[in-house]
């Protein structure tokens, strides 16, 4: 890695004229240099471009294919850094996001990702949805998503892309796979993430999230138990 290397933030939206502008204030106000920004928008239809383009250097990307999972990869595929960063149009980061990770990755050169606490706020106005357990609002935990992570690029060379059949559980898979893999993470025990909850959430309002996540973790075991089959076998030749 470079002394000081480009991170490249990537924002996946739709129609998020509500919150976008916060959080591309959140990310212009990062004290680490330097980055870029790509926000991949999945043919909005308010003003959504209007607001991404007012931002000074932000690369505004129409994204070709629809669903969570193909922005990002497409977000991926268009980053030039050699960092790897994610908002949501919904969420903001402390202005220390990035310095603290970049400089824990700099620190721990085995690692290839790192992660923080979140602490979750109530939109002024708006309810709970659904599924959303109150007591929440009240803890910091350390959180496998995508807007807390940093991650170096070749790592997804090695676990993969999102996949494009969970829709809003490409996250947990993407995690599990890099967890089966023995990949080496390392935590922030900081809260770097303020994820704000409203009634658009969508990963708390898909009524096929759980199904999603079912399939994660049977992919996860059917994936443990392959490597206990071939690995002995491997090793006997």
């Amino acid at each position: 890695m470079t002394e000081v290397p480009l991170v490249s933030v990537i924002v996946i939206v739709r129609n998020g004229e509500r919150f976008l502008a916060a959080a591309l204030g959140s990310i212009a106000a990062q004290s680490y240099r330097p980055f870029e920004t790509l926000v991949v928008d999945g043919d909005s239809t308010d003003r959504t471009a209007e607001i991404a383009r007012s931002f000074t250097g932000v690369r505004y990307l129409h994204q070709p294919d629809s669903g969570i999972s193909n922005a990002y990869n497409f977000g991926i595929a268009q980053a030039r850094g050699e960092l790897l960063a994610f908002l949501s149009h919904d969420d903001l980061w402390t202005p220390d996001k990035l310095a603290v990770q970049v400089g824990a990755l700099l620190a721990h050169p085995d690692c290839q990702y790192v992660v923080c606490r979140i602490r979750s706020f109530l939109e002024p106005g708006d309810r709970p949805p659904p599924g959303f357990r109150p007591e929440l609002l009240d803890q910091t935990p350390m959180a496998y998503i995508m807007e807390t992570l940093l991650v170096r690029r070749g790592l997804f060379d090695v676990v993969g892309l999102h996949d494009p059949d969970l829709p809003t559980g490409s996250d947990v898979d993407w995690y599990a796979r890099a967890f089966d893999a023995g990949v080496v993470g390392h935590t922030c025990d900081q809260v770097l993430v303020h994820k704000r909850v409203h009634v658009r959430n969508t990963s708390l309002t898909d009524s096929s999230t759980n199904a999603q996540l079912l399939q994660v973790l049977r992919r996860s075991v059917q994936r443990k138990h392959i490597h206990r089959v071939v690995v002995p076998d491997q090793a006997a030749i």
